[in-house]
């Protein structure tokens, strides 16, 4: 691997890191513009997570080690998330390591040790949560496993660096298979990040929460750390969608050795993430949020219409 390539791995997860919960807060701003409400500070999210690490951790009497263990294994697994998908290049030392079922199986990970730790402590809610994140999660992985077994058919490699380097690379075309897994990716990620009309981030209604009811029992440093979590997951997915459906911009395996050719690209994944960040306020804004047991009715449609994107490219070759 080049020096290039490297460059390449560590920048794009210092810019994860730095950049995710910025989008938080554009999301969080766009949300209040359509609402007509007063719109927080852009810069609200990284003075939340700056004053929780500064806080003094309470933990329950019952928690275990593996209460205080899962924040830094679910933040792990979110930052290796960052390393293995194409944000800003194609070009990945480590992506020969992990393809998109690893990544897949990632979520897996950090979904297991969030359920296990809001069990851990034995409340009521946390108990709740753990349950319906468990839901949410059975139904929401196969869907997106099939969603990018489609890119990975028209590609033919399951890498998504392979995946968006060989559609970047492509003539411009219709894929109408693309299209309609691009919608159950739609639905796929609300309902992966907690967001209308599965669930809603902004509040802490005990019966309706399924993300904060796994979260009521941290506090300082854990919380600071799965709150990053979150917004690396949100910032994730969104990656995961500029590499299967807009994977222009990104530095491709076809570019030459130029630091400034992947310097160019970072401003280009901040405004697809503008971009994206807008569309998901607006989204959540014209939702309204589902009762929790039609959310398998609305995961259930996002698999459909990823079984459906496939049999269009099988059948039609489209």
């Amino acid at each position: 691997m080049s020096p290039l390539s490297w460059l390449t791995q560590i920048l794009e997860v210092i810019a994860a890191l730095a950049v995710a919960p910025l989008l938080m807060g554009w999301v969080a701003q766009c949300r209040a513009w359509l609402q007509n409400r007063s719109a927080p500070s852009l810069l609200q999210p990284y003075r939340t997570i700056r004053k929780l690490f500064h806080k003094d951790a309470v933990l329950a009497e019952q928690a275990s080690a593996l209460f205080r263990f899962a924040p830094y294994i679910v933040f792990g697994a979110m930052v290796c998330m960052t390393a293995i998908i194409p944000s800003m290049g194609t070009r990945l030392p480590l992506s020969d390591a992990a393809d998109a079922i690893a990544l897949v199986g990632l979520l897996a990970t950090a979904r297991m040790f969030m359920a296990l730790a809001a069990m851990d402590v034995g409340t009521a809610f946390g108990s709740l949560g753990a349950r319906r994140e468990m839901m949410v999660g059975f139904l929401a992985e196969p869907a997106l496993l099939m969603v990018i077994f489609v890119a990975a058919l028209i590609s033919s490699s399951t890498a998504l660096p392979a995946i968006a380097d060989n559609l970047a690379t492509q003539t411009l075309g219709l894929y109408p298979s693309l299209a309609f897994t691009a919608v159950a990716f739609l639905l796929v990620l609300l309902a992966e990040n907690a967001r209308i009309p599965v669930d809603n981030p902004a509040t802490h209604l005990e019966l309706t929460m399924i993300h904060e009811a796994m979260l009521l029992e941290y506090s300082a440093r854990h919380l600071a750390l799965m709150e990053w979590a979150a917004a690396l997951k949100l910032f994730n997915y969104a990656c995961i969608g500029f590499a299967l459906f807009v994977p222009w911009g990104v530095v491709t395996t076809g570019t030459a050795e130029n630091p400034l050719v992947l310097l160019a690209a970072l401003p280009i994944l901040v405004l697809k993430l503008a971009i994206a960040g807008a569309g998901l306020a607006l989204v959540e804004t014209v939702s309204a949020k589902l009762r929790v047991f039609r959310a398998p009715e609305f995961l259930a449609a996002a698999f459909m219409l990823a079984v459906l994107g496939l049999l269009v490219h099988l059948l039609l070759g489209a």
